[in-house]
């Protein structure tokens, strides 16, 4: 947001709101008080695989439909993805009718959604998962269906929650900085009053250029669980780079406002779709992590390789992204094509990452040591452990030389712990 002047708030170059008006939104006085995600939240979405493909005559198995999240719940509740931490099963846009009831409630497609979304959320909790639904604040949403405006949020949060959803995607095509300003707080303490949890994703900063002084993140951090900083992630590795690119640039922003119950979110992770291959699949899974950013798939659990599987159920990676320290972690130097990414964790642990951005097919040496990475807390050395090999590496001395090779568009995630801890990592 913009600085106030002392008797209100400039929200854009164009809309002014006064003090007054803000200090009636309790949202604005008072924090999301759900307790939910004090880790990064695992799940799916429907979104970056499925799009807005609502043709189930044709397409059936991969409209979206109830039938598609049953589906991708019963793999999640009988493939392991549950027991790891994956979760959520999120329908993003184009579930609802083009029209609210006679009520001015919101309400599922009938020929997609034939048992309602009540039903659905059952079928999910009977299965230990936990179902997301996707909200617009906005006279549309992205996909052209009905948004939430200002004088529906509370009928939309209590719609939801009389539902039993227990996520809220919340978009904001078709509004401007004005209603933004107001809307998001609002529907923070509209979810809060129905007195059930309910994570809250706002796309709020995404809209707004992800960067004070439009976006303040310290009210981001009271009144959501996780937000989007920038554009839509494609299923691209150009895309995957982008997207670290800026959170590196901007890192000293944004680091300080995630921790336990309130994230960044880079965006879906698009390992398992069509535009990544092995190694850059390990990129993206490595970068997502040291960011301590929402895992949320958005693939075709039915079909994925076993490759894919093997990296999105990696439980070292889990057991690094899933932290309880909360501490995103921070791209800290650049060599070439070469970069090193560090994440603080519990119990004098670290996480480093080096990615390497270069595209000439030959894989790239690299030496270091923990000291230059400062990593010395443990004198007596440390032990290292390949995260993707799944294996032991070695045990160095903050001030020996650690030696990597890393291939092209590729990664090394390495997790380091202090020789005085005697349990092996997961």
């Amino acid at each position: 947001m913009l600085p106030t002047n002392g008797f209100g708030i400039w929200l854009d170059n164009m809309h002014f709101v006064s003090l007054g008006v803000l200090l009636a939104l309790p949202a604005l006085c008072s924090c999301l008080d759900n307790g939910l995600v004090r880790t990064p939240p695992m799940g799916w979405m429907t979104w970056e695989r499925y799009r807005c493909n609502i043709d189930c005559k044709i397409d059936p198995e991969n409209c979206i439909s109830e039938h598609l999240i049953k589906s991708m719940a019963d793999k999640m509740a009988d493939s392991g993805w549950r027991e790891l931490g994956y979760v959520y099963i999120s329908i993003d846009d184009c579930w609802s009718l083009k029209e609210r009831d006679a009520q001015g409630r919101l309400q599922p497609d009938p020929d997609r959604f034939p048992s309602g979304i009540k039903a659905l959320a059952d079928y999910l909790h009977a299965r230990g998962l936990k179902l997301g639904i996707y909200g617009d604040l906005g006279n549309y949403t992205c996909g052209g269906y009905p948004g939430t405006t200002l004088d529906t949020i509370k009928i939309d949060a209590e719609t939801f929650a009389s539902w039993e959803v227990d996520m809220l995607k919340f978009d904001g095509c078709y509004s401007n900085s004005s209603d933004k300003a107001l809307g998001y707080p609002k529907m923070s303490a509209a979810l809060n009053a129905t007195g059930r949890p309910i994570l809250y994703s706002c796309s709020w900063p995404a809209y707004e250029g992800g960067l004070p002084p439009q976006v303040n993140y310290t009210l981001l951090g009271s009144i959501c669980n996780m937000w989007r900083n920038y554009g839509d992630i494609q299923d691209s590795w150009e895309s995957v780079l982008n997207i670290i690119e800026w959170f590196a640039l901007n890192q000293d922003v944004l680091q300080p406002a995630a921790g336990p119950g309130r994230w960044n979110d880079p965006d879906m992770l698009i390992t398992g779709d069509f535009g990544l291959s092995y190694e850059q699949s390990k990129s993206q899974l490595a970068i997502w992590a040291i960011m301590a950013a929402p895992l949320i798939m958005s693939n075709d659990l039915r079909t994925i390789s076993q490759d894919t599987k093997q990296l999105l159920q990696n439980r070292l990676l889990i057991y690094i992204n899933q932290d309880s320290l909360g501490i995103q972690g921070k791209r800290i130097g650049k060599v070439d094509s070469l970069e090193v990414w560090v994440r603080e964790l519990v119990n004098e642990q670290y996480a480093v990452a080096v990615l390497n951005k270069g595209t000439d097919g030959l894989p790239k040496r690299f030496t270091t040591s923990l000291a230059n990475l400062n990593i010395t807390k443990c004198s007596f050395g440390y032990k290292l452990y390949d995260v993707f090999e799944e294996s032991y590496l070695e045990t160095v001395k903050p001030k020996a030389p650690v030696y990597m090779q890393i291939a092209p568009t590729g990664v090394i995630l390495l997790f380091v712990q202090p020789i005085s801890m005697q349990h092996r990592p997961l």
